[in-house]
Order: C-alpha cells, then sequence, then structure tokens
C-alpha cells in the first residue's frame, strides 16, 4: 500500500509561496510550483485547488495568473493543510463485515474505532504544531 503523499506536496507548494513571497514575488504559476516540486503541474494544480477552497491560497487568473498564500504562512498549521488535502480518514476499518459469531470479529470494530478516533486526535494535534512558517524555517536552518 503506498503513503500519501498529497500533505508533503501542499507543504511543499506553501513553503515555496511563502519563500517567493520573501524574496519579493508575491505569485507563482503551478508550473514553477511544480518545478520546485519535481512533479507535474497537473499534480500541483490539483492540490493547490485543494488549498484553494480550504482558504489557504489565493487564486489569479489572467494576466498575472498565478497562486499565492492566502494567509500568512504563520498562521497555517500541518493540521489545516492534511484537513485541506487529504479527505480519507488516517486510519480505516476494512469496509467488509467481519464474523459476527467470532469473538474477534464481533468486537474487533468498536475497539479499533475508538483507537483510531485517538491516534488521528493524536495526529493532528502534533501537525497542529508546526506551521508553514516553521517548515520554512526548519529548511532554510
Amino acid at each position: 500500500m503506498a503513503a500519501n503523499s498529497r500533505v508533503t506536496i501542499a507543504a511543499h507548494a506553501l513553503a515555496w509561496l511563502e519563500l517567493a513571497r520573501r524574496r519579493g514575488r508575491l505569485v507563482l504559476t503551478s508550473e514553477e510550483v511544480a518545478a520546485s516540486i519535481n512533479t507535474n503541474a497537473v499534480i500541483v494544480r490539483r492540490s493547490l485547488g485543494d488549498l484553494h477552497r480550504a482558504g489557504l491560497v489565493t487564486a489569479r487568473r489572467g494576466n498575472g495568473a498565478g497562486f499565492s498564500l492566502g494567509r500568512p504562512a504563520a498562521e497555517i498549521t500541518l493540521s489545516d493543510v492534511w484537513l485541506a488535502v487529504s479527505p480519507e480518514p488516517l486510519l480505516a476499518l476494512h469496509p467488509g463485515v467481519p464474523n459476527l459469531e467470532c469473538p474477534v470479529g464481533r468486537g474487533i470494530r468498536p475497539v479499533l474505532t475508538d483507537l483510531y478516533g485517538e491516534a488521528t486526535d493524536s495526529f493532528r494535534e502534533s501537525l497542529a504544531r508546526w506551521t508553514v512558517a516553521d517548515v520554512l524555517e526548519r529548511i532554510l536552518w
């Protein structure tokens, strides 16, 4: 099973937008962001679209088209990023119903639902301690 890299792509894009802003470039195209990530611009546009819907970036069309941060990098947490680009839950139950005649099959779903909820809350709290500005500062360190 492949790991989800959507948060990584989005965090990279936001950090690059912030660095560009600090260097006087208020707007970057998806092609410029994709060049930094070294991926296809279509993938970046999909990610930037998710970030735009969440209010984390703004999109400009026409002359001077491109993307910029929707709010200060110090106010965008990685939890915000994760919620914007990851529609699936962090952990999920198997879609099939287990054998309810089996003691494990009968009890596994409620137990794992509680544990997965706790893990997701911890994950979100951990990401909420980091902002895009923090990530960029650590990169430039």
